[in-house]
């Protein structure tokens, strides 16, 4: 693939090709001129005639000379109007010579002068889009919030800033309104899932109750309760896309460590062996939100994995890899894992969820500036890597040189 010129590199191109150019145009135009003068250019008769040298005869006296000396003078001025022109034509020749040889190396200094010249301009004309594009870049990572203010003449850079920042505007208002609206939808909802539990649990607790009501009633509770895990899915979620307003030092080891301790159960229970290896790793951010993400890996990894299977969590630095094993996973369905109430097929058995645990975990992690990657394993399962910025901050009883945590079950 042919690497292409910045737009900097070629606009300084063009400013040296431009001086070159016009360089060469007034070079040429100064020779025709020069040699078109020193062509008008000739030395009068008289003038060479006039030059000291050996006497010639005038034209009153030259009929009184014998024919040999009158023939003596003649050769003599010939040869002296010879030497005349040969004179002026050598002169002319050296003088063009000298103008061509000295307005070349002319030419080629303000050709240089004129590229390095081109190159500051290109800068500093480039340099509000330098700024437009490093905003762009920001906003990317879904900081809206930002604009470029770019300031200055209100020339066509300004107007294209100014354009740029209004959309901007228009975006964050718009996904404001989103979130809002999702958060309210969900409070909203909240309340009516919250009264039908409890009516549904106040039926089953009559004594009395025919076996057909309590299926019935255990069956309503189960859709209930999967209807407030989604509510309370779509609120993390609004939440998790917001921006951080605060950010604190966060032990990554002391949180992986306590929610693999608190998930042996569930992976006993499920037959599935829970592998810890954790060195000492930190970042910066929500706390709340940062348990939240490996827990939602850590519970998927466990819910969706086969019999006698196994879960693998690495933390080290400021990275977590949670691995396990698990049906074949191809890597064109792996995008959509990460997009909401995008599910994979029954035989992954993840048709019971509500399809918003790895869109929660995206969104903490693009709030946090990280990133998440997933990757298939060839016998089955999945590797999700994700990796935090780095704390600034010094973790409290951060022991140097201690010896890196390890368990295993």
């Amino acid at each position: 693939m042919t690497r292409r010129l910045t737009v900097r590199a070629r606009l300084t191109a063009l400013y040296g090709g431009l001086f070159l150019l016009v360089g060469t145009a007034l070079l040429g135009i100064t020779y025709l001129l020069l040699a078109q003068a020193l062509n008008n250019h000739t030395f009068g008769r008289e003038a060479v005639l006039a030059v000291p040298g050996k006497a010639v005869p005038t034209p009153q006296v030259a009929w009184k000379q014998d024919s040999s000396s009158a023939s003596l003078a003649v050769q003599d001025t010939e040869t002296r109007l010879r030497i005349a022109e040969d004179l002026r034509a050598q002169f002319r020749r050296q003088t063009l010579l000298s103008l061509l040889q000295q307005g070349s190396v002319a030419l080629a200094g303000v050709t240089v002068a004129g590229v390095w010249l081109g190159w500051v301009v290109a800068g500093r004309t480039l340099r509000p889009l330098q700024k437009i594009t490093a905003t762009a870049r920001r906003v990317a990572d879904r900081n809206l919030h930002e604009r470029i203010a770019l300031s200055g003449p209100n020339d066509e850079l300004r107007v294209l800033a100014d354009t740029f920042d209004d959309m901007l505007a228009r975006l964050d208002a718009a996904f404001g309104s989103q979130r809002r609206f999702v958060a309210n939808a969900s409070h909203e909802l909240r309340t009516p899932l919250t009264i039908n539990r409890t009516l549904i649990e106040v039926a089953l607790s009559r004594p009395d109750a025919p076996a057909e009501l309590r299926r019935l009633g255990e069956t309503l509770l189960t859709v209930n309760t999967r209807h407030e895990k989604l509510i309370e899915g779509l609120l993390e979620l609004a939440n998790s896309e917001q921006r951080l307003s605060t950010r604190e030092p966060v032990d990554l080891t002391a949180v992986v460590t306590r929610l693999v301790s608190t998930a042996r159960a569930d992976a006993s229970t499920a037959g599935i062996t829970l592998r810890l290896s954790a060195e000492p790793a930190r970042t910066s951010g929500d706390p709340v939100l940062l348990e939240r993400l490996l827990q939602n890996l850590l519970r998927n990894a466990i819910a969706y994995n086969r019999p006698d299977g196994e879960v693998t969590v690495t933390c080290s630095g400021h990275r977590v890899t949670i691995s396990n094993t698990g049906p074949v996973i191809t890597a064109d369905e792996i995008p959509g894992l990460f997009e909401p109430f995008r599910r994979l097929t029954d035989r992954v058995g993840s048709a019971h969820g509500n399809g918003l645990g790895l869109s929660i975990v995206r969104s903490i992690v693009v709030a946090h500036d990280g990133t998440i990657t997933a990757e298939p394993r060839p016998a089955g399962g999945l590797i999700v890597t994700v990796d935090l910025p780095a704390s600034e901050h010094r973790m409290t009883g951060d022991r140097r040189g201690a010896a890196p945590a390890a368990a295993s079950g």
